[in-house]
């Protein structure tokens, strides 16, 4: 976008010049421009600004902020919103962990399309709610740069492409050798980075008629601890969020039956030197074990209990080891036609650590020291001697999986110029396969229960050696979830003009695609089995195998009216295997009146066909967040304390689910008052309908009528909530409209050298769902509501200098302020979080350069200069608690440096 005025600026005298037949006096004309093919079209044309908006993001930007990922480069798109990342992912569930992900506009990672070099490569294979391409399978070491279209693009691209598209633009020719290494430190230590890229190529297109090329890059990054990061602790989050944290503990939790309690009470059993009321109790009360075990009256292990904070004993950032490899060759077969070949391998190993295991153990109360003298199997005490101990199994180690996720790539292809007409035809085999496999901390359940019982395993202090012993030859080391997902894909496109309007050619673009995608998702045979320590086993106990086939066609005219007036018409039309077909149409118009002014508009519709997770995946049983149920609170006279609760809930997907249909439109301008100064404003507007969605627990409680049905209740115990059903179905709307700003200062020269800037901005106007049809819509925008939040204001921004060899940038992300979830609730006392503001987020980055010579390059800076802490918030959606992690950085300051060394 920062070259389009400015290029179409030469678009009349270019014309003029093509127009006009050269004589034998006339000096050599200049080689014509070259035609490209820019995101969001089909049709090669000369470079310039298009109907639709679209945001570049070059090698050089990339270079100078100091990111070595796809994952990072995507972190300072202000459109891109509540992304899946390493850090969002960090969790003790299982769904999807290790997926990194794009949401424009934060619609929806599963409506924004992710394509390489312009085509499709295969989805993230594990099943979950979220689908699209995971962006570790991204070879962001040879990115030439990244195109972005903000604007849907289902006319030409299908499904996913409703917030709209990020292509990733490899190089495509590469003559020498380069080579790369690259070094991060953070202040405090942990999350250090080294990558090293070496990039070779060899032929000459134009001379020698062939050139192949290969780029390989390994990456790896340390893992980063609640220990190690002093912001952990002035959080406060055992003071501010105690409801949040676990009663698992170590030494164990007893829980009691009421009339157990009742008599440990009435024979005089003390907790702290005061008589027991409460069912959940710790011998050790006051003292626990800190710094790790508390006893907080308001947290979950209530005041006779202890409380574990686990966010002092989890990981932040996981470790991990990414390595790519790219390679495209091409062959001028004649002047011209080229076959092409592209090969890229990836894959991405990362180790999530959590807390140490968790168990649930029932044992005969007369193995406990503290009720030594105490016969809880007497009448008196209900004629039961089990009691619950809720463990925290510190000698078990941290609870390690590690996550493999490769993708493999394969295309071949012929372009080139026939009779006037442009053609591209390719073949792509692309796979993506996942690995994820417990490797420590996890362990065989049943026999780690029976040790428990026969006191070989101590829940309230240090095991014997032959308690520790056993805890090792019970550890678990299996690939418990095996996924493989492929697509092939076979497609063409052609173009040619059609005839001359009063600005220039008319061009006419059709193409087709022929693809079939195919799921496998195999549990192990431990898995099924149930006998892992926090890790059920999947509801449907089975493997699964999924395959659709999708045939599309499309066409685009591109019509120059006038010299001011173009306009773009497409549309495309798909049909899905099992769920039909949808058409996609889109209009775009530009306006030049001036060289250095252009107005834009576009308006379609689009569609997301559902994925065949949505269409197919067992049954999940989970649970909601803490919610209060109005049927049984009215039983205990609304008492949160008895009457809120995670309630268990089965998730159902549907095979009879519609696509989901969107409109859009935009409206924007281009201007250029200078050579220096080029300003962007467009205004997006995006609406869904048929979302494919479940009704929200939150809205099922609060709607118990409406909802009675999804509720299955006791009706022996005053219709206690026993579980949720949730439906995929085609339901309710989704609204998103906003502004979209650009402005680029660039090459001013003083005497202190060469200045420029950019801003990239977005700032949202609104961002809305409705549940069902017919219901209100509820806002997200700048609050945060069941899963997130999309903040008003997001913007990137940079300052440059260069002078000679010499070059620095500062550089700035900004998300702004919004209101908290502010929902959670303290199950011990019923009472409802403080209400809490989240502060906006900035960071500054500064970053320096040396050209040392013609072959090496110098680079260095610093990442987070105020070493800013993410801000507090009181979220219960996520496992890490006390900030968002969806969009903060918790490495702090950090350094970094690079040499490259260029041999052409």
């Amino acid at each position: 976008m920062t070259r389009a005025v400015r290029l179409a600026i030469g678009l009349g005298a270019v014309a003029g010049i093509l127009g006009q037949p050269a004589s034998a006096q006339d000096a050599p004309l200049p080689p014509p421009l070259a035609r490209v093919e820019i995101t969001g079209s089909a049709i090669k044309r000369i470079e310039s600004e298009t109907a639709l908006p679209v945001q570049v993001i070059t090698r050089e930007e990339i270079d100078k902020v100091g990111v070595t990922t796809a994952s990072e480069i995507l972190a300072r798109l202000s459109a891109n919103v509540g992304s899946l990342t390493d850090g969002a992912s960090i969790s003790d569930g299982k769904d999807q962990r290790g997926f990194n992900s794009a949401n424009l506009r934060g619609i929806g990672t599963s409506s924004t399309l992710v394509l390489l070099n312009g085509r499709r490569m295969a989805n993230f294979a594990s099943p979950g709610d979220d689908t699209g391409v995971d962006l570790n399978n991204i070879p962001a070491a040879a990115i030439a740069r990244v195109e972005v279209l903000l604007d849907g693009a289902s006319a030409l691209y299908g499904t996913d492409a409703i917030g709209g598209v990020i292509n990733f633009i490899t190089r495509k020719d590469f003559q020498g050798v380069e080579l790369n290494a690259y070094g991060l430190k953070t202040k405090e230590g942990g999350a250090g980075k080294r990558t090293a890229t070496l990039t070779a190529g060899i032929g000459d297109v134009a001379k020698d008629g062939y050139n192949v090329f290969a780029v390989a890059d390994f990456q790896r990054t340390d893992a980063l601890s609640t220990s190690q990061r002093d912001f952990i602790n002035d959080l406060h989050i055992a003071e501010r969020l105690p409801h949040l944290l676990s009663g698992y503990t170590s030494p164990a939790n007893i829980r009691l039956s009421a009339d157990q309690r009742d008599y440990l009470a009435a024979n005089g059993f003390k907790i702290n030197g005061q008589p027991i009321t409460s069912r959940l109790i710790n011998p050790s009360v006051p003292g626990c074990a800190p710094p790790a075990n508390l006893n907080l009256p308001t947290g979950t292990g209530g005041p006779e209990g202890c409380t574990y904070n686990y966010m002092g004993d989890t990981e932040l950032y996981p470790k991990s080891e990414k390595a790519n490899f790219l390679s495209r060759g091409v062959l001028q077969l004649n002047p011209d036609n080229q076959l092409y070949a592209e090969v890229a391998l990836s894959r991405s190993k990362t180790w999530y650590a959590a807390s140490s295991a968790r168990v649930r153990a029932y044992v005969d109360a007369g193995v406990i020291p503290a009720f030594k003298g105490y016969d809880l199997g007497s009448e008196e005490a209900g004629g039961d001697p089990e009691v619950e101990l809720r463990i925290r199994l510190n000698e078990a180690g941290r609870r390690t999986s590690e996550l493999t996720s490769e993708s493999q790539r394969y295309v071949v292809g012929l372009t080139g110029s026939r009779n006037g007409w442009d053609y591209d035809i390719g073949l792509n085999h692309s796979v993506n396969v996942i690995r994820d496999r417990d490797t420590h901390g996890y362990l065989l359940y049943n026999e780690l229960v029976q040790g428990i019982s026969d006191g070989l395993i101590n829940p309230f202090g240090p095991s014997s050696q032959a308690g520790r012993d056993l805890i090792n030859s019970l550890q678990v080391n299996d690939e418990v979830r095996h996924a493989r997902g492929t697509m092939d894909a076979l497609d063409f496109k052609l173009s040619h003009a059609i005839g001359t309007l009063a600005g220039g050619d008319a061009a006419l673009a059709v193409g087709g695609e022929i693809r079939r995608e195919k799921t496998d998702y195999n549990p192990s045979a431990l898995l099924l089995s149930d006998n892992i320590n926090n890790d059920a086993a999947p509801e449907g106990g089975q493997a699964t195998s999924y395959a659709r086939n999708i045939q599309a066609v499309y066409g685009e005219l591109l019509l120059p009216l006038t010299k001011q007036w173009e306009a773009q018409v497409s549309a495309r039309y798909d049909h899905y295997q099992v769920v039909g077909g949808a058409a996609s149409p889109k209009i775009g118009l530009t306006y030049m009146p001036t060289k250095t002014m252009l107005f834009r508009a576009s308006a379609g519709r689009g569609f997301r066909a559902p994925s065949m997770t949505d269409l197919y995946r067992p049954t999940q049983v989970g649970a909601t967040a803490v919610l209060p149920d109005p049927v049984y609170c009215a039983v205990v006279d609304n008492d949160y304390a008895s009457c809120a609760e995670g309630w268990e809930t089965h998730r159902h997907s549907n095979p009879n689910l519609k696509p989901e249909k969107s409109r859009q439109f935009s409206l924007g301008m281009v201007l250029q008052p200078s050579r220096q100064v080029m300003l962007t404003l467009d205004y997006w507007n995006i609406k869904r309908t048929d979302l494919i969605a479940e009704v929200g627990d939150d809205l099922i409680l609060a709607n118990p009528t409406k909802y009675a049905s999804l509720v299955h209740r006791d009706p022996d115990d005053d219709n206690y909530i026993l579980w949720i059903d949730q439906y995929k179905e085609n339901r309710g709307a989704q609204k998103a409209a906003g502004l979209d700003l650009t402005i680029d200062f660039k090459g001013v020269q003083t005497w202190a050298g060469r200045f420029g800037g950019r801003l990239a901005g977005t700032y949202v106007t609104d961002s809305k769902i409705q549940n069902d049809k017919g219901d209100v819509y509820v806002s997200n925008l700048g609050r945060f509501v069941t899963d997130g939040v999309v903040q008003r204001w997001r913007h990137t921004l940079s300052f440059d200098w260069d002078q000679g060899p010499w070059a620095a940038t500062l550089s700035n992300t900004f998300s702004s302020g919004y209101h908290d979830q502010n929902s959670a609730i303290n199950l011990d006392d019923g009472s409802v979080v403080k209400p809490n503001h989240v502060k906006s987020y900035s960071l500054w980055d500064l970053t320096g350069s040396w050209q040392a010579s013609k072959a090496i390059k110098v680079r260095a800076g610093v990442q987070n200069l105020a070493d800013t802490a993410p801000p507090y918030s009181n979220q219960a959606y996520y496992f890490i608690s006390g900030y968002d992690p969806t969009y903060t950085d918790v490495r702090g300051r950090r350094f970094f440096a690079s040499v490259n060394y260029a041999f052409k």
